[in-house]
């Protein structure tokens, strides 16, 4: 259903309850119609952004690296100018080095490379869904979403089952800096100043690094066909090795990346199937269509509302002046709901096609998990929703307080498992 439209001198996007709340939505319905160029201060001392919320405009700031660029970071957090290298990942890099960063393990993530898992991926959805319906009642963010992409992580990485608690454990912190529940500390936080020189200035980040070290001090030299393998043994095409830090914040990304942003899409996806049984009937009855519904769930879920990026000079846009230094921040959870590039945009369609969507980024830094998010979303929905028989809501959604991650905490389901 389509949310009314917020006045706009009511819109805050810096708001975190209104996103806790889920009411975002019916701001960026305001913002593409009338200031798809909007300001926003901030209430914790950031320097304020500019919002971009239409699909072309987000499309067009992410492709123009020259002009928006990552390496003055991407969230709002703006980390002071001596921390920056130190703090910098492949996320805050752009051009020739942004390229050999990921060439570093992007074949890895390709379609082809993926396939040899899929014997893997379909045993750990079956045991991960006959698990979990051994009660009717039960957290899906628990039994199913948080489970099953830590699992395939764990894989990847090589790390022990029993390290797969911490892994969760370490993400939600990492990924809800912003949320008291799961903050080790605020990011804004007066206590957060003796942090800034860690990534989202959290100390638990000292606790991922130590652990990445402790695996990459064993895998040094050897030829191991984990991840972590493969970055400490393997060069960059441009002839620069991976300083100690670089390593650290690209564990410490596979570490949060690799698993918070699949386990929220496989959430919104299955409330999105229940909210609209029709089409899970549909789905169930064309099982050959999975890929093309994936796509559908993918951009309904919009697991990441934002990335920003930096002017690097004056630019105007839609009659707005954007000064160079200005955080510019695209919000592509608006553009994968926007009229003008999707008929009907607020209705879940599970043959759209084609499906254009922007959860994953739009360009040079377009998500590189992305093969793997739609390859465990399939086997995971190929394998649960055979299973269902019945389910329902039992209560209200809990949402994480954050304006960056459109998380989902708590989801109380009920489901009756049909015989096996």
């Amino acid at each position: 259903m389509r949310p009314d439209p917020v006045p706009l001198d009511q819109v805050d996007l810096a708001d975190l309850g209104a996103f806790e709340r889920n009411e975002a939505w019916g701001m960026f319905e305001t913002l593409r119609a009338e200031d798809p160029v909007h300001w926003t201060e901030e209430h914790d001392g950031g320097s304020g952004f500019w919002a971009i919320t239409r699909y072309e405009d987000i499309e067009a700031v992410d492709k123009d690296s020259e002009t928006f660029t990552s390496t003055k970071f991407t969230n709002l957090e703006e980390p002071p100018e001596q921390y920056q290298e130190l703090r910098r990942s492949i996320l805050e890099s752009d051009g020739p080095r942004h390229q050999s960063l990921r060439k570093l393990l992007m074949r890895d993530f390709s379609a082809a490379q993926l396939r040899r898992y899929e014997d893997f991926l379909r045993g750990l959805a079956a045991v991960t869904v006959e698990t979990a319906l051994q009660q009717e009642e039960m957290d899906f963010v628990d039994a199913i979403a948080a489970d099953y992409p830590i699992a395939v992580l764990a894989r990847l990485l090589d790390t022990p089952e029993d390290m797969t608690p911490q892994l969760i454990e370490w993400g939600n912190s990492i990924v809800g800096f912003s949320d008291p529940e799961y903050a080790a500390v605020l990011v804004n936080s007066e206590e957060a100043q003796q942090y800034r020189h860690l990534p989202f200035s959290s100390p638990v980040s000292l606790e991922i690094f130590e652990y990445g070290r402790k695996l990459a001090a064993e895998r040094k030299g050897g030829d191991g066909e984990d991840l972590v393998s493969k970055l400490v043994n393997r060069i960059p095409d441009d002839g620069i090795p991976l300083s100690p830090e670089h390593y650290d914040n690209y564990f410490l990304l596979l570490v949060v990346a690799g698993n918070e942003t699949t386990r929220q899409a496989i959430s919104h996806s299955m409330k999105a199937l229940i909210d609209n049984p029709d089409q899970m009937q549909w789905l169930l009855d064309n099982p050959d269509k999975y890929q093309t519904a994936i796509e559908e769930l993918i951009r309904w879920a919009s697991p990441v509302y934002h990335f920003r990026r930096t002017a690097t000079r004056d630019v105007e846009m839609h009659g707005k002046q954007i000064k160079a230094g200005d955080k510019v921040v695209m919000w592509f959870a608006s553009g994968n709901r926007d009229d003008a590039k999707f008929d009907d945009p607020w209705t879940l369609k599970l043959d759209r096609h084609p499906n254009d969507h922007m959860t994953f980024g739009k360009g040079p830094h377009t998500c590189m998990g992305a093969n793997l998010a739609r390859f465990e979303m399939r086997i995971m929905f190929e394998t649960l929703l055979p299973r269902i028989a019945e389910i329902q809501q039992t209560g209200d959604i809990v949402r994480l307080r954050s304006n960056f991650v459109n998380g989902v905490k708590k989801f109380p389901i009920r489901i009756v498992a049909k015989q096996a």
